[in-house]
């Protein structure tokens, strides 16, 4: 006899740990952490009035499993790890854009140079950042060069005859040729580091020199130059922030919602400057503010999340915070402390944190509300429309070839309406002979199951839905692989022609509405494996075609290379002229005529 929902809640530990929220079809649609599982997970459930998106996944759940931790600050960062391996529908999810940039200057070498980097490690260099903002990590890095003459160039310093353009245009000291000695350069440098940590003011008066000295040089372009600079440490100057004290790093984090969905904005202030604001709209199914903005700074700060945890951050509400300070001073490595200002600079810096967090929202509700109809809420609709228990996990199948030639396909997969590009996989047909686009798809189908059959762990969660491009011949080779291999999993195919949407066992296909958001997600996923199969079989066709060009007589990499570069594919070289060719760099007449017979065979 299996227990209920209040049963099971009845035998939960009065412990620390980590509850999963599940579905009628056994997703995970929540993780949370709680200091007492038993007291936590029964508010759920209590009549008490919740928010809409708290009412709203707890209207989901059909069942819950726990996880006992030693403590708090370990349910904090087992949350935090199962929500990143996992991606449930209602908890806070970061994207992983593209990392802000850092300075970096690794002081081991004799001559360190400037570093722009997006990687942030703990290898001993001395990182500043991170700046939201490229063109002001360029500004910044100009100013260096102008003030300083600190090296911009390799790592591993080059051995030069003579000095580079740098040194020429007064931007470097070319320590490449021992123009200066490392002592006189490590002084530069450590002039440098107090510049980037806000300490220095020199840049200003060594650049309003050197532009007086080149005005009366008559060198105006140089000195127009020095000028621009000193308009960037102008610049620089309004982000400064005064009577910070010693605290001359932290972030601030605020937290805004209506109910249904939420924002949070992060501020960021290094070397007493402001260096800008991040937002972001978060959807999590929290029982309260403090719960959702701690699971936010677990993930924000998270391992490869490259995001550098200063020693003070500062929050805009008082909640139990303790367990979050103990977690990240253990992944930091030092101590991290967490205040809520309430005077002085910090609380101003806070209040724009809140400001851009309540703004932010108020934007991004009808841009998520839209972005949640064409993804979660559309697979929600194609699942009801099909008659099956869920489509969380999409994957489709798409194959690509030329009269049987290089023959490919594409597996993409699809969670919650949208893709997820890590899980996609590339195939190459190994047992089909000829254009035969059937066989071709029944040996992929075949193929992926059996990789999930033999326990690979990157093919064991199996789809809720296949979709096959192409119509009720495509359908019916893949259904019949599949059940050879013994699965039963739902299956459609999308014609490209009329978007019909077949299904098994109905002579009739399913038409929706051109409007309707999951025949748009289905279209999506579709043009989505046909873009990814097409990629592939251009990158195995241009190798075999270059594979071809080198056994030309006349044609070797050098020659080959220059053609890539002038026509840019191996169809605009296939298609090129003689003349064309000839006017390529290093292609001589009879190179040419070589190259344009080797694909015009006819023609000779």
């Amino acid at each position: 006899m299996s227990l209920t929902l209040q049963d099971k809640i009845k035998g939960l530990p009065e412990k620390s740990g980590v509850y999963l929220m599940r579905n009628a079809a056994g997703e995970i649609i929540y993780i949370g952490k709680a200091v007492s599982l038993k007291n936590r997970v029964k508010q759920y459930f209590n009549r008490s009035p919740k928010q809409e998106k708290v009412q709203a996944m707890v209207d989901n759940i059909a069942d819950f499993d726990y996880i006992i931790t030693l403590s708090e600050k370990d349910a904090l960062a087992l949350e935090a790890n199962l929500v990143k391996k996992h991606k449930p529908r209602y908890n806070i999810l970061l994207k992983d854009d593209k990392q802000s940039p850092y300075i970096k200057i690794d002081l081991r070498p004799p001559y360190p140079c400037i570093e722009v980097t997006r990687l942030y490690k703990k290898d001993g260099a001395r990182y500043f950042g991170p700046y939201f903002n490229g063109i002001y990590v360029r500004d910044i890095v100009e100013i260096i060069r102008s003030a300083y003459r600190m090296r911009t160039c390799a790592k591993i310093l080059p051995k030069r005859a003579r000095p580079c353009l740098n040194h020429q245009i007064g931007l470097c000291d070319a320590p490449c040729v021992q123009n200066v000695t490392p002592d006189e350069y490590k002084k530069t440098v450590e002039r440098v580091l107090h510049f980037l940590a806000g300490n220095e003011d020199s840049a200003e008066v060594l650049l309003d020199e050197r532009m007086r000295a080149a005005a009366e040089a008559e060198e105006f372009e140089r000195a127009m130059r020095y000028r621009d600079r000193l308009k960037m440490i102008a610049r620089l100057k309004e982000r400064t922030i005064a009577n910070l004290g010693q605290a001359e790093n932290l972030d601030a984090f605020s937290y805004a919602t209506n109910g249904l969905t939420s924002a949070v904005a992060v501020s960021l202030v290094r070397g007493r400057k402001m260096l800008g604001v991040r937002n972001f709209a978060v959807t999590d199914a929290s029982l309260n503010a403090g719960d959702a903005l701690a699971a936010f700074i677990m993930q924000y700060y998270a391992v490869g999340r490259n995001n550098e945890i200063p020693r003070e951050i500062c929050l805009d509400r008082r909640f139990d915070f303790a367990a979050l300070s103990e977690a990240l001073t253990a992944a930091a490595g030092y101590r991290v402390s967490l205040t809520v200002p309430e005077r002085g600079s910090r609380r101003l810096i806070v209040k724009t944190t809140e400001e851009n967090a309540r703004e932010y929202l108020v934007k991004s509700v009808t841009k998520r509300q839209q972005e949640e109809e064409m993804t979660v809420l559309a697979a929600d609709k194609l699942a009801r429309i099909l008659g099956i228990k869920s489509a969380r996990r999409m994957e489709c199948y798409d194959i690509s070839n030329i009269s049987g030639v290089d023959k490919v396909a594409s597996g993409v997969v699809f969670i919650n309406g949208a893709p997820d590009k890590s899980q996609y996989r590339r195939y190459r047909i190994k047992t089909v002979e000829g254009a035969d686009d059937f066989a071709s798809m029944a040996e992929v189908v075949k193929r992926r199951l059996k990789r999930a059959e033999a326990g690979s762990e990157n093919f064991l969660e199996l789809p809720d839905l296949f979709v096959i491009d192409g119509g009720k011949g495509q359908l019916s080779a893949a259904h019949g692989a599949m059940t050879a291999e013994g699965f039963d999993i739902a299956m459609v195919g999308l014609a490209k022609r009329e978007e019909e949407i077949f299904t098994v066992g109905s002579p009739d296909p399913v038409v929706l509405s051109r409007d309707d958001y999951a025949l748009r997600l289905l279209q999506r996923i579709r043009d989505e494996a046909h873009r990814f199969a097409v990629t592939y079989h251009r990158n195995l066709r241009s190798k075999r075609y270059l594979s071809e060009l080198e056994d030309i007589r006349g044609v070797g990499k050098r020659r080959l290379q220059a053609l890539y570069r002038a026509f840019k594919s191996i169809d605009g070289i296939r298609t090129a002229e003689v003349g064309a060719l000839c006017r390529v760099p290093g292609i001589d007449r009879v190179a040419a005529q070589n190259i344009y017979s080797h694909f015009h065979p006819d023609e000779t």
